[in-house]
């Protein structure tokens, strides 16, 4: 990220219009050609995510529109879930009446990574991508499922 150290006027911030307006245009096209600006998604490991705890398993929703179901990776290694997505996307456009041409080049990624205990069954984790919402369900094993029962008061 850049930023700009401005010279004020008698220790003031510029106070004509044509100043203003000159420190607005420089930092929009400073902005306009910062690599940042075009970052889409989020930083690193700050994807949205939402974990819901169900009586059979639990839930997992990632939040991420705009990838597709290819671009995701999910795995277990001992006891971490790793998700992690990969999205490259190339657009190229030219006129050729005016000579103009663009080529953009997006690459989003994320990943995170959730410490499992022993309580969930790592063998039948499911995983779906819908509406921008990658949902894993983690079955919870039959020992650790909450059974509801009466208990006889003596």
């Amino acid at each position: 990220m850049t930023t700009t150290i401005a010279k004020r006027q008698n220790g003031n911030l510029a106070t004509s219009f044509g100043n203003v307006a000159d420190h607005f245009l420089q930092n929009s096209l400073r902005r306009f050609f910062d690599d940042n600006f075009w970052e889409a998604g989020w930083p690193a490991g700050n994807v949205p995510v939402n974990v819901k705890e169900h009586e059979q398993h639990y839930e997992i929703d990632v939040i991420a529109p705009g990838f597709n179901r290819e671009d995701f990776n999910v795995n277990i290694q001992d006891n971490l879930l790793t998700i992690g997505c990969n999205h490259t996307q190339e657009k190229q456009d030219q006129d050729t009446k005016t000579g103009w041409a663009r080529n953009e080049y997006v690459q989003r990624s994320f990943s995170r990574t959730f410490t499992l205990d022993d309580s969930v069954d790592t063998n039948n984790v499911n995983a779906a991508y819908s509406n921008g919402i990658l949902k894993l369900t983690i079955p919870k094993n039959e020992k650790t499922k909450k059974t509801a029962r009466t208990i006889e008061i003596k």
